[in-house]
């Protein structure tokens, strides 16, 4: 089973928006980039927004397509989809139990990442994805 998934890399006054899974989640403990599954018959674009809302209470404006990932694990696959975004307005609040924090893209390399979200690390933190 492949699972479609998008991710906002959200970026502020020099900072991107993590967030770690709770615990009852799969890969719990992990950090993300905040995001969700697409639903059948969303635009990838609109499922982020509808993501972001409900995770976060934030309205984020997707600026474009970073970076396209495949990752297999083991009992199912993700097809996740990165986008650069802007958050306009509001503070985001993790809703649903989720801790998050604003970190340098240097001190990403800091934080245990769920595996999906390794390239993306890399390219931010100065890597190449």
């Amino acid at each position: 089973m492949t699972l479609k998934v998008v991710a906002a890399v959200i970026r502020r006054r020099g900072s991107i928006l993590i967030c770690r899974r709770p615990q009852g989640k799969d890969l719990a403990g992990l950090w993300e980039f905040p995001g969700g599954k697409v639903r059948g018959g969303e635009h990838a674009a609109a499922a982020l927004v509808r993501e972001c809302r409900e995770e976060l209470g934030v309205q984020v404006v997707p600026a474009g397509e970073l970076l396209r990932s495949r990752h297999d694990y083991g009992s199912y696959s993700v097809d996740i989809t990165f986008f650069d975004c802007t958050l306009p307005v509001g503070e985001p609040q993790g809703r649903e139990g989720q801790h998050i924090e604003w970190v340098t893209a240097a001190g990403l390399k800091n934080y245990a990442f769920c595996p999906a979200d390794g390239g993306v690390v890399e390219l931010l933190s100065g890597g190449t994805a």
